[in-house]
């Protein structure tokens, strides 16, 4: 990835925004060009860039698109306790700056999108995980993360000495739930007597599920103590509070959408994590840009999941590689849900 520079700080809808390196070069490529918008516009879900997970995830997209293709661009962090009329006015206001495409990492910009979209029929818009949109300028970018979330757990369960690995979802939602049942799934695939641990930090997202490290670090504590030797999360920045207990432990930890061993700011605990259930939430940022970029930008349901290459395992780790009974397992798993062998729940 290129290192971005900040040239500006400004406030959008209730948010921290920084303008991008590359944005005078996307209107100088205009000229010769399909493209003539002002580059991309990326509105953070809960818990913003720096959460070493969803987020960056979404902003590694913005950053390889932006190297592609000079494209520049404006991402906006969320605000604490904001609205939905805090949503619907970052996204007017990114679409009146002219950027295209606007995209809402999350869920919870799905009312937010739709409405703008209809204000603004010549912008492309993307909605990251909800597929509810229906509009012809829209995309709905969803994932198949249960089947990620099988292969953690046929991993966990491998990898687990006392036949008892934990789960912990940010929040208690039906997308979450689909991470959980995936999990649940996987292990006992391998082993139906394992025992698994199963916890959200918070009923709603606005009790800070997907941004509290310190629910994620109690809530790994408590499982640790009850015997847990793997824990996986799907938490979002709450997550890094898990991992950080994980390695304080000495269990293991797996990690959720980015490769988390490979985040910088995790580098104190990677020893213990084990991998990561990814998501590409980076690819489908980049993808629906390049769209845009050419003149033929993607709507409708954009799914992405094991086949195509939209979920995954990270193996980052050489502790995982070496592991080579676990590796095959995983790879199987893979393997068999691919050729339609095995079909996840997502419940």
């Amino acid at each position: 990835m290129v290192a971005v520079s900040v040239i500006a700080l400004a406030a959008v809808g209730c948010g921290e925004s920084s303008t991008k390196a590359g944005s005078d070069d996307a209107s100088k490529s205009s000229s010769s060009g399909s493209y003539s918008g002002k580059g991309i516009g990326l509105a953070y879900d809960i818990g913003g860039r720096g959460d070493q997970s969803f987020n960056d995830a979404a902003y590694a997209g913005f950053q390889q698109a932006d190297k592609e293709f000079k494209m520049g661009g404006r991402d906006v962090q969320p605000s604490d306790g904001e609205s939905e009329a805090d949503k619907v006015q970052r996204l007017t206001e990114l679409a009146k700056a002219g950027y295209n495409p606007v995209i809402g990492v999350g869920y919870i910009y799905a009312p937010a999108v739709k409405e703008v979209a209809a204000k603004f029929p010549k912008t492309t818009f993307g909605i990251i995980d909800d597929e509810q949109t229906k509009a012809a300028n829209v995309a709905d970018m969803v994932f198949s993360e249960e089947q990620a979330s099988y292969l953690a757990g046929v991993a966990a369960a491998k990898t687990s000495k006392a036949k008892h690995v934990g789960f912990i979802g940010g929040v208690d939602i039906p997308l979450i739930h689909k991470f959980g049942a995936g999990f649940v799934q996987g292990v006992k695939s391998v082993d139906p007597s394992i025992k698994i641990e199963s916890q959200y930090l918070t009923e709603t997202p606005a009790e800070g599920g997907f941004s509290s490290p310190d629910k994620g670090k109690e809530a790994a504590s408590g499982q640790i103590e009850k015997g847990a030797d793997v824990i996986y999360h799907a938490a979002g920045l709450s997550g890094q509070g898990v991992i950080s207990e994980a390695a304080a432990k000495k269990v293991w930890a797996i990690g959720v959408d980015s490769d988390q061993y490979n985040q910088d700011a995790l580098k104190s605990y990677k020893d213990y994590i084990l991998g990561s259930a990814l998501k590409n939430v980076g690819g489908a940022v980049y993808e629906l840009a390049k769209s845009v970029h050419e003149g033929k930008p993607l709507t409708g349901v954009v799914r992405g999941d094991l086949k195509s290459g939209g979920v995954g395992f990270a193996d980052s780790n050489p502790k995982y590689k070496a592991m080579t009974e676990v590796v095959a397992a995983v790879d199987k798993a893979k393997q068999d849900i691919i050729d339609g062998k095995v079909t996840v729940k997502t419940s």
